[in-house]
């Protein structure tokens, strides 16, 4: 009986607690899977409350918002180059980020948080150059 109430307790503690929000280290290489100046991984799931630490691991990256590619009320988010960024996502959806340098170049990243899809179709629709769309295109094909 004592181990089946410590057990209840254990359990009820266990839901009470709230859940630990984790945090995913993106790197910003010059060269890495994908081909040259790319995020690793450039395709990122989430669930709301959690980070991403986008480390320029080569000289010359930062991290920048593209517009039209976020949810409603997301915080827009530039850091300088050469400087680590920790995001935190609290709204559910779609977001897509560029390093500003090397965005002609297709640098990009695709980070789905939650379930919701609202911003889905806007996030898809924003025009991007040649290579940067290129590189869009399959990150958006693993969306499910």
């Amino acid at each position: 009986m004592m181990i089946f109430r410590a057990l209840i307790a254990a359990t009820a503690l266990a839901i009470a607690l709230p859940a630990a929000a984790d945090e995913v280290s993106v790197k910003m290489l010059n060269s890495g899977p994908g081909g040259m100046m790319v995020f690793d991984p450039a395709f990122v799931t989430l669930k709301p409350g959690d980070s991403i630490k986008f480390v320029p691991t080569d000289k010359g990256h930062n991290v920048e918002t593209i517009k039209g590619m976020a949810p409603d009320g997301a915080d827009y988010v530039k850091s300088s180059v050469g400087q680590d960024a920790v995001v935190k996502f609290d709204r559910e959806g779609v977001y897509g980020f560029k390093c500003s340098p090397h965005y002609m170049m297709g640098m990009v990243a695709l980070v789905v948080v939650g379930d919701k899809r609202d911003n889905l179709e806007a996030a898809k629709g924003v025009p991007h150059n040649k290579l940067a769309q290129k590189r869009f295109d399959p990150l958006f094909e693993k969306i499910q």
